[in-house]
């Protein structure tokens, strides 16, 4: 966006020195560049401060990687890629026999155990059986009712259904195929049919001048020409260069090559924008500007340019 304001000076300068004829000696050129130094960087500075832009910013989505709760065999995927469907819906099976068979052998145990356990009880009456053969009884009916629950709990995660309503973006998965119960080892990834999060990455030092509700504007790449207003809707409390986790090494220099960015969640307001939401996809690139309460009669230049940037999408991607 700097280049652009160079630029737009550079052609009025040469526009300026043809139409009134202004020769060009050691005086008037150095004039001309010096007025540029400081008319620029007056602009640059208030601009950046006060209104500040990111050529960084981007469209964020949510996805659930589907790990099936139980291990086995692929029997059936009957889901379409990237069509939309309703939370509960089936998204593969895997073979439920061998987990029926263990809530079948289960069923049966558990007939028997009932019978000890009524017979150990009406011996106990009668004081033909002690305590403890009484009460291992009991324990086992109980633990057989709580391994049939278990069995049937995971026959019935045997069927991997959609966790809410969206579509799966990719099906690599195919019958036959052996589907595992590891967290590392998703077979399919979900995405949630629910509002994307438009985050702009701002440079620390527009810190002082952002605030929840601050007028913002975007511009996506893939709509050149177009630029969409909205507010600043939070401000995320950290960086992710700052973090740390607990492990065996102390923090060092080499763990903070760079001074990161602030991560500014803007909510987009426009309506127009409405007929263009089926068409951005998440994970869609943009520029976006905040305008602060100060210096406001310096934000129709940042407007300027973010518009002129907008249209230069119609050649080329500044990134």
């Amino acid at each position: 966006m700097d280049l652009l304001l160079i630029l737009t000076y550079t052609a009025i300068c040469v526009v300026i020195f043809k139409v009134f004829n202004i020769p060009l000696t050691k005086w008037t050129v150095p004039t001309a560049v010096l007025g540029g130094v400081v008319l620029i960087g007056t602009l640059v500075f208030l601009m950046n401060y006060n209104h500040p832009y990111s050529e960084i910013s981007r469209e964020y989505f949510a996805t659930t990687p589907i790990v099936p709760a139980v291990t086995g065999t692929v029997v059936e995927v009957p889901v379409t890629p990237m069509t939309k469907l309703k939370q509960g819906e089936v998204l593969f099976k895997i073979d439920p026999i061998p987990f029926q068979n263990r809530v079948d052998s289960l069923t049966a145990r558990i007939v028997l155990a009932r019978a000890d356990a009524e017979r150990a009880r009406t011996l106990l009456t009668s004081r033909n059986i002690s305590q403890r053969d009484a009460d291992a009884a009991f324990t086992r009916l109980e633990n057989l009712n709580g391994e049939l629950l278990t069995a049937e709990f995971e026959l019935n995660m045997t069927t991997v259904r959609a966790p809410t309503d969206g579509y799966v973006i990719q099906v690599a998965l195919r019958p036959g195929m052996r589907a595992a119960s590891l967290p590392l080892r998703p077979v399919m990834i979900f995405m949630h049919q629910e509002g994307n999060i438009f985050v702009g990455w701002f440079r620390q030092n527009s810190l002082l001048r952002l605030e929840e509700g601050n007028e913002a504007e975007v511009a996506f790449d893939g709509i050149p020409g177009r630029v969409f207003s909205g507010k600043v809707k939070a401000m995320m409390p950290a960086l992710s260069a700052g973090q740390i986790q607990p492990s065996g090494d102390i923090i060092r220099p080499a763990s903070a090559p760079y001074p990161g960015r602030i991560a500014v969640v803007i909510d987009i307001t426009d309506p127009e924008f409405e007929q263009f939401r089926g068409k951005v996809p998440g994970g869609a690139y943009a520029q976006a500007a905040i305008y602060s309460k100060h210096f406001h009669h310096v934000a129709i230049m940042r407007k300027i340019l973010l518009r002129m940037s907008a249209w230069m999408n119609y050649l080329f991607q500044f990134h």
